[in-house]
């Protein structure tokens, strides 16, 4: 992971948020290749989830949501973590992360004390957090330390805490001038649900997909761009009739692992947990996780799969108790819209299931660069690093390269091939003239790009073989394999090779 994270700073992937001013923690900024990247990702799930299914709409709803629609959706009230402070240095901490972190041997005096085992975490982490007053001292007699001092802490008793970013609306800061950055993107696609039936005429099943960002101010935000503050999110809310919702369920597993292998994430490096019923979130009927294993951090979710019920769109519609709905939080009396439509058998109005695929374009990213990132010894004993990226991912597609910096031809040339090359569409396409064709190779072999075209004395007929003239080489990045091609073929081998 260290190497990787170096990789991404080097070679303008990924960047510390404010770095001039001695960064932000939880915050980081995508740089020329990474911002490419992170495009391509979501251009391959948009293009796999939209454009090729037919039961599948598109939407980009606002960031900042009335307070109402959080109220009601219950994450006002539950959107929180368990927090503890450090009274020593005042140091704050999520309670699960910090007891997690111990050595084994503590965690298992903490379990103890809870009248738990380790093995057991979830059912710890439930026991600390019902027990507040308990749990402070289970912390203390364990000795748990404190990450940032190496210490034994004097822990306070854990609290929850808020996650969501509040924000103020409009002119006078009161009470009623206030609204939420959205914690999740579901719930601009559960408040759009009847516009879009409106709009569109669809009819059950059907999805509304939505790829935007989202905001959690989480307590200790942590490795690297794995668990940050200001997060995008590629969801799907997948809407179906009452009674199907577990086929769908199983439906979207399948089609999920599929997509992940399509994008180099194999799916003998993802583990499926079935959350245990007291892990689920408040809105949950099931939920399967997606759990790939990061070099170092183990394994660790990538997308959740969850069965949401009806819960979402029964909380946000009026007249609850009409259709049957027991009120989620409290009796919906703000909503003016009664989020039902035909059931597809009876046509009578219902309030359909969910299922939402939700995978996190950062993690995605991380995980996308972990399984590229490759060491290999070449026959000469010399090592590179390559970033093995599907070519669909890769930042750039073609580096057209002329082989001498400094003769016009040469240069002339590579840049009318480049600029034929980007008008294809396959993506970026970028003139290297570095001038030095050894350091061009090793550069993009790290940052992944598939193919790089040399222009060289040959091409232009100054040679020592004339019947080269026309030509240019091209080198794989993955076999380093090279190959003369005619410049009037070159359009065509490259788009067999990056369609």
């Amino acid at each position: 992971m260290e190497e990787l994270v170096s990789l991404c700073k080097r070679r303008g992937f990924i960047f510390q948020g404010s770095e001039i001013y001695g960064g932000l923690q939880g915050f980081y900024d995508y740089g020329p290749l990474g911002v490419e990247l992170k495009n391509n990702i979501k251009a391959a799930w948009w293009r796999t989830n939209v454009y090729e299914r037919d039961d599948m709409e598109g939407l980009d709803a606002s960031i900042i949501m009335h307070r109402q629609v959080l109220r009601h959706s219950g994450h006002e009230a539950t959107f929180s973590d368990p927090m503890v402070d450090n009274k020593k240095n005042n140091k704050r901490y999520r309670l699960d992360h910090l007891v997690k972190d111990q050595k084994a041997d503590v965690i298992a005096k903490v379990a103890e004390a809870m009248g738990q085992t380790a093995e057991n975490f979830p059912a710890v982490v439930a026991a600390l957090n019902a027990n507040p007053a308990q749990a402070s001292e289970a912390l203390r007699a364990a000795g748990v330390r404190d990450p940032f001092s190496g210490e034994v802490g004097e822990w306070t008793e854990p609290k929850p805490f808020n996650m969501m970013f509040k924000t103020t609306i409009g002119p006078v800061a009161d009470d009623e001038s206030y609204g939420y950055l959205r914690p999740e993107t579901a719930q601009g696609i559960f408040t759009n649900f009847k516009n879009v039936v409106d709009s569109t005429s669809r009819r059950l099943p059907f999805g509304i997909a939505q790829i935007g960002k989202a905001f959690r101010n989480e307590i200790t935000p942590r490795n690297f761009i794995f668990r940050v503050r200001e997060l995008e999110q590629m969801e799907i809310e997948f809407f179906c009739a009452p009674g199907t919702d577990e086929e769908w369920h199983e439906k979207w597993l399948e089609a999920r692992l599929s997509w992940w292998e399509a994008q180099g994430v194999p799916r003998s490096k993802i583990e499926i947990l079935d959350v245990p019923k007291e892990d689920l979130a408040h809105y949950s009927k099931r939920t399967y996780d997606l759990m790939y294993d990061y070099p170092t951090l183990g394994h660790e979710e990538i997308e959740g799969i969850a069965n949401r019920s009806d819960y979402d769109l029964g909380s946000h519609t009026k007249n609850q108790s009409e259709l049957g709905l027991v009120a989620r939080v409290e009796e919906n009396l703000d909503s003016i819209a009664k989020l039902t439509i035909p059931h597809p058998e009876t046509n009578k109005p219902v309030v359909p299931f969910v299922i939402e695929p939700s995978a996190g374009v950062d993690r995605a990213m991380l995980a996308v660069l972990s399984e590229a990132f490759t060491k290999e010894t070449l026959e000469n004993g010399n090592e590179r690093i390559v970033l093995k990226l599907k070519p669909h991912l890769a930042p750039i597609k073609v580096a057209v390269i002329p082989l001498a910096r400094n003769k016009a031809e040469l240069v002339d040339l590579a840049r009318s091939i480049k600029n034929d090359l980007q008008k294809l569409g396959l993506g970026r396409i970028l003139l290297e003239d570095s001038g030095n064709i050894g350091k061009a190779y090793r550069r993009h072999d790290e940052v992944g790009t598939p193919y790089c075209v040399t222009v060289d004395f040959d091409t232009v007929g100054k040679g020592e073989d004339a019947s080269l003239t026309g030509t240019v080489t091209i080198r794989d990045r993955d076999t380093l394999a090279q190959e003369r091609v005619k410049i009037s073929d070159l359009s065509a081998y490259l788009q067999a090779k990056l369609r």
